[in-house]
């Protein structure tokens, strides 16, 4: 059996954690997991070309996945252009190197591509129209990865991502759930919640396919859920009884980005082409916080 040499960025994020887990016992890949700090990766900076070249080379890479990003949505207001060495220059970084080496791309993406104005699930040739400097980066990397790679690119876009790891909606609503005694939650933000082990177990399925569907992907869980319920069933889960959470608009908690009213991603195109079935949000939620528990004990 051939093993393919992948390198995975941004692997001590949510995703690149959970990258690290789908891939463990998967003997097809020699995996390369990388970052730019930490003591049980490999040093790589991804807006370094030369860095980049050689780690392609040296290891005879045939496939990058891309879970490095710029997340500080309201921070990249006021330093775009920081957002976008990580999220559009880095972007075309990686995919110069991969067209280089002949190389395949996976690439995660946002919702925040668009402008949030919809009353159905966005479906991925929808037209674009991000409304913060983090979408806008965002949108810059996809296509510079697309001009670039072309056919051996593959974008997956998604949203409301938590994990076990990191910060993210989940662990916050746990922590001031237990700490505080009520809490105000916006009710007029929709979308669908993504847990992190779910994409990466859609990217293993995008690359262990019998055969390469190049293109943009949307996936997230299954369902659709305002953060106001969102929090609601994560303090049910957590067992959380002594905070009150009462739902509230988005202007009284004003903030420098822009946020999507309306985050829900049409998968259709994502469970047609690899012939799976997606979670349901609720499941697992229910899974994290179980492995939260777990963790905390």
């Amino acid at each position: 059996m051939a093993i393919t040499n992948i390198l995975i960025t941004g692997a001590n994020g949510q995703l690149g954690h959970e990258m690290r887990h789908a891939l463990a016992d998967d003997k097809r890949f020699n995996a390369i997991y990388t970052d730019v700090a930490g003591d049980d990766v490999t040093l790589l900076d991804i807006t370094d070309e030369d860095e980049v070249e050689r780690m392609v080379g040296d290891h005879g890479i045939r496939l990058i996945v891309n879970c490095a990003a710029y997340t500080a949505v309201d921070a990249a207001e006021d330093n775009e252009a920081a957002a976008a060495r990580l999220n559009a220059d880095a972007v075309g970084i990686l995919a110069r190197v991969a067209k280089r080496h002949d190389a395949r791309m996976v690439h995660v993406s946002t919702d925040y591509v668009f402008d949030g104005q919809a009353c159905t699930p966005y479906a991925e040739d929808h037209p674009t129209n991000p409304q913060s400097a983090y979408g806008r980066t965002k949108l810059a990397g996809e296509r510079l990865l697309l001009d670039t790679l072309g056919d051996g690119a593959v974008i997956l876009r998604t949203a409301w991502l938590y994990s076990p790891y990191g910060k993210n909606f989940v662990k916050t609503m746990v922590s001031l759930g237990q700490t505080k005694p009520a809490l105000k939650v916006v009710f007029d933000q929709v979308g669908s919640p993504t847990c992190a082990r779910d994409l990466a177990r859609a990217i293993v399925t995008v690359i262990t396919a019998s055969e390469w569907h190049p293109g943009i992907y949307h996936y997230s869980n299954e369902g659709v859920i305002s953060w106001y319920d969102f929090t609601l069933a994560i303090h049910r889960l957590a067992g959380i009884t002594t905070c009150d959470v009462q739902p509230c608009h988005s202007d009284e908690f004003p903030a420098k980005a822009h946020r999507p009213a309306y985050s829900v991603l049409d998968k259709t195109r994502f469970k047609t082409t690899f012939g799976t079935r997606v979670p349901y949000w609720l499941d697992s939620l229910e899974e994290t916080l179980h492995q939260l528990s777990i963790a905390n004990n």
